[in-house]
Order: structure tokens, then C-alpha cells, then sequence
């Protein structure tokens, strides 16, 4: 723990990355008190959100990139340095940077980079030694380089995206049918539940979790299929809130007639469906039908497929929609006293970006040879 203390004392750019592990010990309160305390900027894992509000004004997600590069000291609480974190490695991260690696499973110490200081053991007890071993008087510099840094590049990035939320071309794309849903969703007593490629994503970048263990994705290995599960097993869980699962039209139909079971169940899911005809990208209608069968690329669905019928059947409520009212009125729909109780379904047809540029270097790796 010493040892640890002199790294952070000595570092100039310093960054906690929490991960799941951190959800799983249930060490919300003792590592927000640690950031609070020691000013130290923190990056979140997708499964790490909410352990420490997104809200909060050292988390530093919105300049993810940029934090890992410059970093010359990384504290991981619970995470793990699998490819959700690049295994470490540059040049994603600084090829010098010291690493301070917090987790319970000895078999995680060490893995992909070795650690200058390994500490085995339940993290809230451990973070909670380190805080009480450094100087109180310590305090990372809010106007250090590093931070001040991250904070241009935090600001850079929220324009630029916001640019894609103020795009009025239809089919919508992925950042206008987000920007609608984020803005009628609560911030507190929600569940997100998040499926699929660029659906996941890009999700995972603009919808905060202000609470703990209120986030569940596809995990380490990406498994799909897993959506309606998750989003079932957390309303049982969490019956005084409100579980949102915003899942891909590919990753929906893994197991699309789970709708049955939750409808069945009298569950309130709400399933917004971000439905682009394909695997990672679609064709449109004219694309689809102009295309000979045997050359139809694999990753291709049917066009605008009618997802929100499954639920009508079933005994929910759907809705169609393909134009930013039409979404924002489902949205609102659903939160109003005459659906409480019932499962919706909320179907939305965007740009089925068969010619553009994948929105995540990984999904360029992973995305089949046509």
C-alpha cells in the first residue's frame, strides 16, 4: 500500500479506471470518497458506469482516448485488462505508464501488462487503506496539464457529437434517435440494458448512469442475444424501476420472443429497437431489392422488418417510427399512466449506413469479408 502511495503522489497525470469488479464489491461509496478526496480523474468501464455518477466532474469518458494515452499512472479498481481496455498495451496507452491493479482473483494480477504494485483483496477495504495512508493534505491539481488537457478535449468532442444530434436527414441516424430518447428518459430509476454492435456502443457514450449496477451490456465476450434476458431478470430485480433496453434490430433477434415471456410476466420493459436492416450495417429497401439474392452480403436483414408487431401479438404495445417526433412521441408514450404496466416495444427505422465508415475501430476488425 506504501508503495502505492509514493506512485500516486509522484504521478503527473494520474487516472482511475473502475470497472466491473468495482459493481460486483459494491465499493460505490468508498471509491467515490477516494475521487472526491484525492481529485484523481476517473474513466469508467462500460460495466463500471454508475458506481461514480457520470454526472460526476472528474469523470473523464467523454475525452476516453486521449485520458489513456497521457496517463503516466493508471489505478485499476476492478477492471480488467482485457480488450475493453486495449490489454494495456500501446499505443492506447503510454508504453511507460505505472499500473496499480486493485482486484480479488489472483488469476486477474498481471494479465496482458504486469503491474508495478498488485494488491490482492476486497477493493472497498483496499481503496479505503489507500486513502487513509496518503497525506491528507494531498490533492491532484484541477489545473494540472493533464486535466486541463482532458477538459479541451472533453469539450471538443461533446461539439462534435452534438452536431450528429441536430442532423434532421431522414432515416434518422444513430446520434438523432439517441439524443430523442435521452432527453425524455429520467435520470435516476432506470435500467439500461444495452445490446448490439454500433448500437451498443454508441449508446454506451451518451447515456449517463447516474446510480450503481444500473447497466448491463454484452460483457467481455460480446455474447449476443442476452438483451431480453438481462432486461427481464433486472424488472424482477428492480420492480420499482424502470428497465430500458435499447438493443440492435440483429442483437433483438437472437432471442426476439423472450417479448412473450416478459408480456406474460406483466414485466414494464421498455425495448427501443434501433432497427438499420443488418449485422453492423443494412441495406435500404432499394439497395436490398436491386441486389441478386446469391450477392446479398451476409451481414444484410430484411428492410424494416416490423419488430413492434411481436409485441401487439403478444398482448403489448408497439410502435413504428421514423422521424424524430414520431420517436419522441413513442417515448413519452410509454412513460404515461394509461401503458403503466405494459411491455413496449418501440421499433426505429434509421440510415441503414451500408457505405459508411464504421463508428468503432473494433467492429472494422470483427466485421465480416463480403
Amino acid at each position: 500500500v506504501q508503495t502505492a502511495v509514493e506512485l500516486i503522489m509522484n504521478a503527473k497525470a494520474p487516472l482511475i479506471i473502475i470497472g466491473k469488479g468495482a459493481s460486483f464489491s459494491r465499493g460505490e461509496k468508498e471509491i467515490l470518497e477516494f475521487i472526491n478526496k484525492t481529485g484523481i480523474p476517473f474513466l469508467p468501464t462500460p460495466m463500471g458506469k454508475g458506481i461514480v455518477p457520470d454526472s460526476h466532474s472528474l469523470g473523464v469518458a467523454a475525452a476516453r482516448s486521449q485520458a489513456l494515452a497521457d496517463a503516466d499512472l493508471v489505478l485499476l479498481f476492478g477492471a480488467r485488462l482485457n480488450w475493453i481496455l486495449h490489454f494495456g498495451l500501446p499505443p492506447k496507452f503510454n508504453k511507460n505508464v505505472k499500473l496499480i491493479q486493485i482486484d480479488i482473483y489472483p488469476e486477474e494480477h498481471h494479465n496482458n501488462r504486469r503491474a508495478d504494485v498488485s494488491l490482492l483483496g476486497h477493493l472497498p477495504l483496499i481503496v479505503s487503506q489507500l486513502q487513509s495512508a496518503l497525506p491528507s493534505s494531498y490533492k491532484y491539481p484541477s489545473s494540472s496539464p493533464y486535466l486541463t488537457g482532458l477538459r479541451r478535449k472533453i469539450k471538443e468532442n461533446i461539439t462534435a457529437t452534438e452536431k450528429k444530434f441536430k442532423d434532421d436527414g431522414l432515416p434518422m441516424n444513430y446520434h438523432r434517435a439517441f439524443w430523442e430518447i435521452k432527453k425524455r428518459l429520467p435520470t435516476k430509476d432506470v435500467v439500461f440494458v444495452s445490446e448490439g454492435a454500433n448500437t451498443m456502443d454508441i449508446a454506451r457514450t451518451i447515456f449517463d448512469v447516474e446510480e450503481p449496477r444500473c447497466r448491463i451490456d454484452a460483457g467481455t465476450f460480446a455474447t449476443m442475444g442476452v438483451g431480453m434476458g438481462f432486461a427481464i431478470a433486472a424488472q424482477i430485480h428492480y420492480p420499482n424501476k424502470r428497465v430500458v433496453a435499447i438493443v440492435g434490430d440483429s442483437a433483438f433477434g437472437f432471442s426476439a420472443m423472450e417479448i412473450e415471456t416478459a408480456i406474460r410476466a406483466k414485466l414494464p420493459l421498455l425495448i427501443i429497437i434501433i432497427n438499420n436492416n443488418g449485422i453492423y450495417q443494412g441495406l435500404g429497401t432499394i439497395e436490398y431489392t436491386a441486389t441478386p439474392e446469391n450477392q446479398l452480403p451476409s451481414t444484410a436483414l430484411l428492410p424494416d422488418v416490423r419488430y413492434e408487431l411481436i409485441a401487439e401479438a403478444c398482448g403489448g404495445v408497439g410502435f413504428l417510427v421514423k422521424t424524430p417526433d414520431e420517436l419522441g412521441q413513442a417515448i413519452d408514450a410509454a412513460f404515461k399512466k394509461d401503458l403503466a404496466g405494459k411491455c413496449v416495444v418501440v421499433n426505429v427505422l434509421i440510415r441503414p449506413g451500408g457505405n459508411q465508415k464504421l463508428e468503432f475501430g473494433w467492429l472494422q476488425t470483427t466485421k465480416p469479408k463480403i
